[in-house]
């Protein structure tokens, strides 16, 4: 890709654990690493007070363990740009990533670290007050309600958690509850706490059906499952805590595969069905969604895309850019049958003045290029000129037969 400054080895897109982590092992590789973030290095975990499971660390605010993973990646020499990724070009050659401010950067690799977003409700008033009212951060939020009534829609850790953050402003918390009485989605040890806390209260059986008022939150309309009926509470904040959905709205288009969901497979190296293309974080489907989960996926998409990238790299220089005609025998060094080939297939081109420039590919660790080629047995061998494919030959272990086919 030339010296073109907004060339890069590896781009990853998203900044938090996941990301900081792949920019860390990225930038110790050598790979010249890209880390684009439209918002606070760190993501959500910015606004978690306090982690207290992070390995090494005992007790630690959020922010201040991502400022820590930042500096990590800042001294291996990573770059950083402000910016939102709107449209990407994600083929097997040189990947582009095209930012809001008209920035556009290339790569041979692409870790997709972008995290996840609340979900909405989507009921008559929440996003016309969202910003007067309603909210979906209670450390970003919570100190707005000094002395006002506040209502919570949820009940897992974030709902719970946060509900209890917000009592230490607001004067009253309500809980709204899908489940029955004393039925909590959250862990045992804060559901203890919150229905300790004298300034939280819990409607059980129901659900939200409208955020009221004009201007501002002036209250919510409330529904009970069992009963059907409604009723109307009054409050000045309603905070959403209802899930989360993986913010890659603009890898629509990109031929990436998602879940119904909206979440990105992967397999144990963190790639995607696009070549060069990983996930990794809260936006790939998995069981965990927790700081040390997300640096493990980081590490090991880095990782892999770092050994993608040397074997791009041996790729175009022995191959494409070869001027002589390329062997690309795929084999397997645990095979017999690969082995004694690989022999007789080396005897006969040195009989042909070593005609050829034979690339060998063993498919037990160079599995991405075996299914680029579609390689389903070995041994199998690919004839080449300059990338372009010519035919493919019968790995006949009889000499003659071998010799015709390349003569």
């Amino acid at each position: 890709m030339g010296d073109n400054t907004n060339s890069y080895d590896l781009i990853i897109i998203g900044g938090g654990p996941a990301g900081l982590t792949a920019a860390i092992y990225g930038g110790r590789a050598k790979l010249k690493t890209l880390v684009i973030n439209k918002g606070t290095v760190g993501g959500l975990v910015n606004t978690t007070r306090e982690i207290v499971n992070y390995p090494g660390y005992g007790q630690i605010s959020g922010s201040n363990l991502m400022e820590d993973f930042k500096k990590q990646a800042d001294s291996f020499g990573v770059e950083f740009l402000r910016d939102e990724v709107v449209g990407t070009e994600l083929s097997p050659a040189d990947k582009i990533v095209r930012t809001k401010k008209g920035r556009e950067c290339m790569s041979k690799a692409v870790i997709i670290a972008c995290g996840s977003e609340p979900r909405f409700l989507n009921i008559p008033g929440e996003k016309r007050l969202q910003g007067s009212g309603v909210a979906y951060c209670a450390t970003c939020d919570a100190e707005f309600f000094e002395g006002e009534d506040v209502v919570v829609v949820g009940s897992g850790d974030q709902a719970i958690e946060e509900g209890m953050y917000i009592t230490k402003f607001a004067r009253k918390v309500t809980v709204i509850v899908l489940h029955n009485e004393g039925i909590l989605d959250c862990n045992k040890v804060s559901a203890e706490r919150a229905f300790q806390n004298e300034k939280m209260e819990f409607i059980w059986n129901s659900t939200i059906e409208e955020v009221l008022g004009e201007e501002n939150v002036t209250g919510v309309k409330v529904k009970n499952l069992k009963t059907g009926g409604s009723s109307e509470l009054a409050c000045q904040g309603v905070f959403f805590f209802v899930g989360m959905v993986p913010s890659i709205h603009f890898l629509k288009e990109s031929g990436i595969e998602m879940d119904k969901r909206g979440y990105l497979p992967v397999n144990e190296m963190m790639e995607t069905n696009l070549e060069g293309v990983y996930a990794v974080g809260d936006n790939r489907v998995k069981y965990l969604r927790q700081v040390v989960s997300a640096a493990g996926d980081g590490a090991t998409a880095a990782v892999a895309a770092e050994r993608y990238i040397e074997e791009l790299n041996a790729f175009n220089t022995n191959v494409l850019q070869n001027h002589k005609k390329v062997l690309l025998l795929f084999f397997n060094v645990l095979n017999n049958e690969s082995i004694e080939f690989s022999t007789l297939l080396e005897e006969v081109n040195q009989e042909l003045l070593e005609y050829y420039k034979i690339v060998k590919i063993d498919t037990a660790t160079k599995k991405s290029l075996a299914k680029k080629y579609g390689i389903e047995k070995t041994p199998s061998v690919v004839v080449l000129d300059q990338g372009k494919e010519l035919k493919r030959l019968n790995c006949s272990s009889d000499k003659e037969k071998l010799e015709f086919q390349l003569r």
